[in-house]
């Protein structure tokens, strides 16, 4: 029977925010940092005849939480609803705050819960080495994966270092 033999060495990271990042609007300047800033000095690829950017957001999702609340402000009620854009998660949210029909049936009034609403955004970065490595930003943490060459973590630390969201 043959074995398996490894042939890659794959890394991952994962840095702990001190803070979750404060709103979608402070994650979403981060993300948007990234892929325009290119901080990783990442360098554009060709794969099947298709150039792709330096940086690349490849998956994001947003989780708009409500709650509901009576007179007494007594939780009568939550919801929890999945976006895969900002836009449909502000619009989204807007459309369960002004629901009236979902506030009776809850018997109570919607409040978002901000402090509990998550969002992440997956970037790929191809790296002048050749290497395609993953930096996945959720609200409190940063997570680097698929990297070989340790040189790829340190520039990631280094600009990560710079940005006070992500301490």
């Amino acid at each position: 029977m043959a074995d398996f033999v490894q042939n890659s060495q794959t890394k991952s990271a994962i840095r702990e925010l001190a803070e979750p990042i404060a709103d979608v609007a402070a994650f979403n300047t981060i993300i948007q940092s990234v892929i325009t800033g290119n901080p990783f000095a990442c360098v554009s690829y060709m794969t099947a005849g298709v150039t792709h950017d330096p940086v690349e957001k490849t998956k994001e999702g947003y989780t708009a939480k409500i709650v509901f609340q009576d007179a007494e402000a007594n939780t009568v009620g939550n919801l929890s609803d999945k976006f895969t854009t900002i836009a449909g998660f502000n619009a989204g949210a807007a459309a369960i705050l002004a629901n009236t029909a979902l506030s009776t049936a809850h018997g109570g009034t919607p409040f978002r819960d901000t402090d509990n609403e998550t969002f992440s955004a997956t970037l790929k970065c191809h790296d002048p080495n050749g290497e395609l490595y993953m930096v996945n930003f959720s609200r409190n943490r940063v997570t680097l994966t698929s990297y070989s060459d340790e040189a790829i973590r340190t520039r990631v630390e280094t600009w990560a270092d710079t940005v006070t969201a992500l301490a």
